[in-house]
């Protein structure tokens, strides 16, 4: 059961019934000084070509994660990864490209690289601290003007090390593109396995690149929609661990989860608000279904924001938590509105055909995510105010958008059709690079973080 018709299908039935890691330290990597060199500016509907050889450990030593040498390579792998995922680059090595020395780490070969022929270079460095820990020194270079764009270097413990490739791919990304970064950020999801009748939904993060995979619930009881909130310590999401539909918050840290509301009225579609102190979630009571706010603490009195004799579910803040978008049939059909945070000036802004479901608002506040359903499932985005209405996908059943934390990619869930079989996907905004994220079960209900600190 999707996370779609899960909602619907809980409303209508109850209308019927009722009715760490670690911070990482930035360090400056040594290198000659020299002034900066004036950036140049790129077109980004253009793939462009970067090398990206293994990073030079000199004097390898064994770390906790592995010899310093071949966390130099796998480093370097996961940047050119990262960067190739985007879409808007093309990327070399480190396999088939030649080792470097120390020395060309801070003066490249320009001409051998310009016979690749690549656009730019990343080179740089993997050095054991006495104290055990990785200094990791990230280069990129322009080979055609040959200069230095841009250098950064950080001191992780050694099992961080894919933070560091991470932030140094992000590096990269940001310089080339003027995009924000989006690589060190972490994924929440529903981790699906059994027949298609009977799914044992748990509750499971990873890195933006599926890396690092962690199951954080067991399965007894079913898990659905979680989010990261702000700051990474906690994840909620709503749960039957009592047969009924409820909101928790995961203590991801301590490993205990704790009820947010108690009530005997079923409630679901929780989300943080920007500044993870308040938490939105829908409620059915005496046959209406409709949207609140509570303390993150789940202290207090709950506030109700919507009073239609309606369907009104889910709800998304904008990024400055003065608006919410949400979901609701009180036209006849299933559509998408917004309203101030305080429940007032509630106005539809969907009005194209079929139906509108899961809105979720971009974290640049420019664009709203959503499912719309008219025969197949499709995600599409448009405006705040409904306009430039733009289908993104085009599959049996894609749904439930969520934003990377730059707000150039949307990630989604996609069922099979006949096998049920769901799986994790994302989609740039102009709809091209869409690609599939590895997960080693099923997956659905995708929440994508904010970058990490």
């Amino acid at each position: 059961m999707t996370s779609f018709s899960f909602y619907r299908k809980l409303a209508s039935l109850l209308l019927l019934i009722v009715g760490s890691h670690s911070v990482m330290a930035q360090t400056p990597p040594p290198a000659p000084a020299t002034d900066e060199p004036e950036l140049v500016e790129f077109d980004t509907s253009k793939t462009r070509s970067i090398a990206v050889p293994a990073l030079v450990a000199p004097a390898p030593v064994d770390t906790a994660a592995g010899n310093s040498a071949a966390l130099g390579r796998q480093i370097a792998e996961v940047i050119s990864s990262d960067l190739r995922a985007s879409g808007v680059f093309e990327t070399q090595g480190p396999n088939g490209l030649r080792a470097i020395s120390l020395g060309e780490v801070t003066a490249p070969q320009f001409d051998y690289w310009k016979g690749r022929p690549v656009e730019q270079l990343v080179q740089g460095f993997v050095r054991v601290g006495g104290d055990g820990n990785l200094t990791v020194g990230c280069y990129l270079y322009d080979v055609g003007f040959g200069n230095e764009t841009t250098r950064l270097g950080f001191n992780v413990p050694p099992r961080e090390w894919r933070r560091a490739a991470h932030k140094c791919a992000d590096a990269i990304y940001a310089k080339l593109t003027g995009e924000l970064p989006f690589f060190d950020s972490r994924i929440a999801y529903i981790a699906e396995t059994g027949p298609k009748g009977k799914r044992v939904k748990r509750l499971a993060i990873m890195d933006s690149d599926g890396a690092n995979h962690r199951f954080i619930t067991n399965g007894q009881s079913t898990a659905l929609t979680p989010r990261f909130s702000p700051n990474y310590k906690s994840i909620l999401y709503l749960s039957y661990v009592d047969g009924n539909p409820r909101i928790y918050v995961y203590d991801i840290d301590a490993g205990r989860q704790r009820l947010i509301t108690q009530s005997r009225n079923p409630t679901f579609a929780p989300r943080w608000s920007p500044d993870g102190q308040t938490i939105l979630y829908s409620m059915a009571v005496a046959g209406n279904t409709d949207i609140y706010k509570i303390s993150a603490s789940g202290s207090g009195t709950p506030v109700k924001l919507t009073t239609s004799p309606s369907i009104d579910v889910g709800g998304s803040f904008s990024p400055d938590g003065r608006q919410i978008v949400f979901e609701s049939d009180r036209s006849g059909s299933q559509q998408i509105y917004v309203m101030n945070a305080d429940g007032s000036s509630q106005r539809r802004i969907s009005f194209g055909s079929g139906r509108y479901a899961t809105p979720e608002w971009s974290p640049r506040a420019d664009l709203i995510a959503y499912t719309r359903i008219a025969g197949d499932f499709r995600v599409g985005t448009m405006r705040p105010d409904g306009s430039g209405e733009r289908l993104l996908t085009d599959s049996w059943q894609d749904e439930a958008p969520t934003w990377a934390p730059n707000g150039r990619v949307i990630q989604f869930f996609r069922t099979a059709k006949g096998s049920g079989k769901t799986s994790i996907w994302q989609v740039d905004l102009t709809g091209s690079n869409e690609r599939q994220l590895p997960t080693p079960v099923d997956g659905s209900d995708p929440a994508w973080g904010p970058v990490l600190p």
